[in-house]
């Protein structure tokens, strides 16, 4: 009976009760709150695209008016010829890859391998950037020359330019936000700032572009081949 007013005496109360409980769940189911606020992040962002994609998916199919047609919108005036979905098979080339040097990147992390890690990363920004900036050259082809505009479409679904321009330019916004995000990661690899805190931080990052890519994969499937 004293053992037990003893014990009970003695448990933290307030808010230090409260952080004990906390890190002992956090102890318990051995994740880092780096990761569980990223997946937690990545779990309200994919509702998020969710919701974009099943509006789009119902514009398309209760419309009207005939859709444009992606192998034409899409298309690259090369050597006098088009070519079908060109830039957007490049832009997706470049994203896997960028999805592949990300993943080598973690591994050679937690090898503590900072030179390598540095250059992989560093590699997947750069990626990432053209990726951006191939998706910029697509949106002025699309202003400019075709006259698309959000409230407007001269080759179609007047709704057309309003689904494209939000969801390619709210995934455009994550890849950007990506990539200021892995360049200070890697920057802060290569001065040696996880040394002691261990290299986690990069799995963390690689969480968040991977989704970024598996996202374009959706969007790609349901917006250039549908």
């Amino acid at each position: 009976m004293s053992s037990h007013a003893h014990s009970t005496s003695t448990a933290p109360s307030g808010w230090r009760g409260l952080v004990q409980d906390w890190s002992g769940d956090r102890a318990a189911f051995k994740v880092s709150w780096g990761k569980t606020m990223m997946w937690i992040f990545l779990l309200s962002d994919t509702f998020i695209f969710s919701c974009f994609l099943t509006g789009y998916m119902t514009v398309r199919s209760s419309t009207t008016v005939p859709w444009p047609n992606p192998s034409h919108v899409f298309s690259l005036h090369v050597g006098g010829v088009d070519v079908p979905l060109l830039l957007i098979a490049i832009m997706t080339f470049v994203l896997i890859t960028s999805s592949g040097t990300m993943a080598l990147a973690v591994n050679y992390a937690y090898r503590r391998d900072r030179n390598t890690t540095f250059w992989l990363m560093l590699a997947t920004g750069l990626l990432g950037a053209c990726f951006v900036g191939m998706q910029a050259f697509e949106w002025t082809k699309l202003i400019v020359d075709e006259g698309i505009r959000p409230w407007g479409n001269p080759m179609g679904a007047a709704q057309f330019g309003a689904v494209f321009f939000m969801i390619t330019g709210f995934h455009g916004l994550h890849v950007s936000l990506g990539v200021i995000y892995l360049l200070v990661v890697a920057f802060k690899v290569r001065r040696g700032d996880y040394e002691k805190r261990g290299y986690q931080i990069v799995e963390i990052a690689g969480l968040y572009w991977h989704f970024v890519d598996l996202v374009w994969v959706f969007i790609f499937a349901l917006f250039y081949l549908w």
